[in-house]
């Protein structure tokens, strides 16, 4: 938990390849908000997988940790999503990469900006 703020533990190594739907959907979510993921395939080691499942007291995969703090499976983060609690969250902890502005955003802000003077 310790290589990322943000650790998926899921059924596969890769964030870019999720085998498992709710993983895919996991993953999706946390895309949107442009978070640099870390993951860990629970089907390489079961000693971890039966592990987490007790320190959680969650008996499914994917589960989320943010900052080493247990955020919930696939349903949690998804209403989490919904209601704004995982963009507050993720912001919180400094999870969030600052989107880059494209040039016109740039020119909107600067024109926007300069309009006011």
């Amino acid at each position: 938990m310790a290589s990322k703020p943000v650790m998926l533990f899921m059924k596969v190594d890769s964030p870019s390849e999720p085998k498992c739907g709710f993983s895919r959907k996991a993953v999706d979510i946390l895309t949107k908000h442009t978070v640099d993921i870390g993951s860990f395939d629970t089907l390489r080691d079961e000693e971890v997988r039966r592990s987490m499942k007790e320190i959680s007291k969650w008996p499914i995969f994917p589960q989320l940790y943010i900052s080493g703090e247990f955020v919930g499976g696939c349903d949690i983060i998804t209403e989490m999503q919904k209601n704004g609690e995982l963009e507050e969250l993720l912001a919180r902890n400094g999870s969030i990469k600052a989107k880059e502005s494209t040039l016109e955003e740039r020119f909107d802000q600067l024109f926007t900006h300069n309009a006011l003077y």
